[in-house]
């Protein structure tokens, strides 16, 4: 799987550029499935913000970019449905768009509808996560940003070995030295990213894709 972790989804034109490549193929020509779950489990988002993200009407306008086509993957709804139906929809794609919320919530129903399992099968998807969409991939996301109430712990799934601070200086409580006190207590290397910024992640290469600002800790 390849991955392009935002915090504020395909803001600039580097960013663009790092789709495509990842891609390998023009954005008009690749299939998308949006996935709005971990909307859900944040006390900030409510079904008007998640649907401004399926209409590509959000900041992030992942939605909006020209897909050849785009469906909406509800996680929730996937373990009453069985894999048979599911899995092929995943398989056909070729790029998951994962919107932002509570990252604890979004691994909870990764688990739990088997998606988190499917995707070390999937070498040539492309993963695009918005701000918790992007923290689900790493291991800890720190006690700050987790926002529901029945995450046992900040533990998410690991799968890239660094962790994300998003929405660097877009907020009061998104400060650098906010962000350094966040990281002191992750145990694992972390960087601090703005809504310019992504990291674009390659069979365990890692680069940052900047317009903006960032640092890493660790």
């Amino acid at each position: 799987m390849k991955l392009l972790l935002t915090s504020g989804g395909v803001t600039n034109p580097s960013i663009h550029s790092a789709l495509v490549q990842l891609l390998g193929k023009p954005i008009g020509e690749s299939n998308a499935l949006c996935i709005p779950t971990a909307e859900y489990g944040h006390p900030m988002c409510t079904p008007a913000s998640a649907w401004r993200f399926i209409a590509g009407q959000s900041p992030s306008d992942l939605c909006g970019l020209g897909w050849k086509s785009l469906g909406l993957l509800e996680l929730i709804a996937l373990p009453t449905v069985g894999a048979e139906r599911w899995v092929p929809w995943v398989r056909e794609a070729d790029v998951l768009l994962v919107d932002g919320g509570d990252a604890t919530y979004l691994c909870h129903w990764m688990r739990e509808s088997g998606l988190a399992d499917l995707l070390p099968s999937l070498p040539d998807m492309v993963w695009v996560g918005v701000s918790a969409g992007s923290m689900v991939m790493t291991p800890r996301i720190g006690a700050e940003f987790v926002e529901w109430p029945s995450a046992p712990d900040d533990r998410t799934l690991g799968v890239v070995g660094f962790s994300i601070f998003p929405h660097l200086d877009a907020f009061p409580e998104n400060t650098l030295a906010d962000a350094e006190r966040w990281a002191a207590d992750l145990g694992v290397p972390a960087y601090a990213i703005d809504e310019q910024t992504a990291i674009k992640v390659i069979d365990g290469s890692v680069e940052v894709v900047s317009e903006g600002q960032w640092t890493k800790f660790g």
